[in-house]
């Protein structure tokens, strides 16, 4: 007891894979992230589109240790605090309209529980106790927790905990590049594609139906999928119309990711409840929020006044703090409209670089949330074989470039499908969009070239 060993001993930290071997942070600054031997990565994707305002940012951290001065956390069902209430005034103030109420947690996983349970209070508290049930889409991802699982329809996250996840209803999402007919206008399949969330409340029984969860913008599954325009306002219109509450969630997409700060202000819609995080904390601290409308929360104030819901670091002071700052420096530094600005500079360079490129089938996105989706064929939109596993040999030779991104697996059904998802900060500048696109290139080629030889 109290020898040390001459040994060096192994990490005693559980990672997300058991056999990585990562290298050691050791500081970031701006757009880059560097390890302890001094290599410096791009961060193209902002971890998982978290850091919006990049690494090191002074006023973020200034704020944080100012909060820690005074108090670094107590507990809220004790006090409230001023970084607390100063936050979600914030937001409600640069919300949708509908929305007046921010109820904080930790990340984007707590936030998308909270939103189910207050969903399902709110309509015991009406009285309509036999609604309960969700309906969401499939390709979705809305977290990793019991509820967020079982509404996301990322088949591969599910598979192993399946028998453990409550029912949900998945159906199809609003995925034009595969599957909008030749045939078909913009307004048809947004009429077809729509009209099957009226169809599953109807086989599900109107009366059962609690709500309909959907990202504006699909982000980790489907890899920034954006809806063909007036889909959205005929979700919204089904829900109102059957009394089922729209969700949507704007974890990854939200926070002036796609160019708004709140996503779903592209499609002139507001949500009866959204989900909020990630770039709400910009990774200085672990954030999130579910915000809701009056008339949610005056079916609460006015019922038990309860809310049976919480964590210990609900509106955790120093959290809040650095939230408030973030938001502060979006809309001071105009940063919301710089993501708008470079964001379609990125996509102009992917396309340039990508457009004819024989393996890549697709380039979409919004603002700062662009992805690329590969094939084997352009014309058939045929992916690549799953085992090779494009999706991993791209971000590993990224990676070994200097560049972080987000590659995944299984874009089409879970199983099948590659794509890139692409979010870096909002300060990007444009020799470092042209470093990204040569780094990126450099990857997907290398990428191929294993690929195309395995399968040769």
């Amino acid at each position: 007891m109290g020898q040390t060993s001459n040994r060096t001993r192994a990490s005693s930290v559980f990672p997300r894979h058991c056999h990585s071997d990562l290298p050691q942070l050791a500081s970031g600054q701006g757009c880059y992230l560097y390890d302890t031997t001094g290599k410096q990565y791009l961060d193209g994707s902002g971890g998982a589109a978290v850091s919006c305002l990049g690494h090191g940012d002074s006023e973020i951290i200034s704020a944080v240790k100012a909060q820690l001065d005074e108090a670094a956390f107590a507990h809220n069902s004790f006090f409230t605090s001023s970084p607390a209430e100063s936050l979600a005034e914030l937001l409600v103030d640069n919300a949708p309209d509908a929305l007046s109420r921010v109820y904080f947690v930790s990340g984007g996983s707590e936030a998308v529980e909270a939103s189910l349970k207050l969903a399902r209070q709110y309509f015991v508290e009406r009285g309509e106790t036999q609604r309960f049930r969700v309906i969401a889409r499939q390709q979705s991802y809305h977290g990793n927790t019991i509820g967020a699982l079982a509404t996301g329809g990322n088949e591969w996250r599910r598979a192993t905990f399946g028998p453990m996840l409550p029912e949900t209803s998945h159906i199809a999402p609003c995925y034009a590049y595969r599957n909008k007919r030749d045939d078909e206008s913009d307004e048809s399949y947004s009429y077809r594609v729509s009209n099957e969330l009226e169809e599953e409340i109807q086989t599900l029984g109107p009366e059962t139906v609690m709500a309909f969860v959907a990202e504006p913008v699909v982000g980790a599954t489907l890899g920034a999928v954006t809806a063909v325009e007036g889909y959205f306002k005929k979700i919204r219109e089904i829900c109102s119309r059957y009394g089922v509450l729209l969700i949507l969630d704007e974890v990854m997409c939200g926070m002036g990711r796609t160019g708004n700060l709140f996503a779903c202000e592209h499609d002139g819609i507001a949500p009866d409840i959204v989900t909020i995080a990630k770039g709400l904390g910009a990774g200085y601290q672990p954030l999130g929020a579910m915000m809701c409308t009056d008339e949610i929360y005056s079916t609460i104030s006015e019922g038990s006044g309860f809310f049976q819901h919480g964590h210990t670091y609900l509106a955790h002071p120093t959290a809040c703090a650095a939230g408030l700052a973030v938001v502060n420096a979006l809309l001071d530094r105009e940063l919301v409209e710089r993501c708008r600005v470079q964001g379609h500079k990125l996509k102009q360079a992917l396309i340039d670089r990508f457009g004819e490129h024989e393996f890549v089938g697709d380039i979409r996105g919004r603002g700062l949330f662009l992805g690329v989706e590969l094939v084997s064929d352009r014309q058939s939109k045929s992916p690549f074989d799953a085992t090779l596993g494009l999706a991993k040999k791209i971000k590993s030779s990224a990676f070994e470039a200097g560049l972080i991104c987000y590659p995944m697996g299984g874009t089409i059904d879970g199983r099948s499908g590659d794509h890139v998802l692409l979010a870096p900060p909002f300060i990007i500048d444009d020799s470092q969009i042209e470093e990204l696109v040569d780094k990126l290139a450099l990857a997907i080629q290398q990428s191929l070239d294993v690929a195309l030889k395995a399968s040769a």
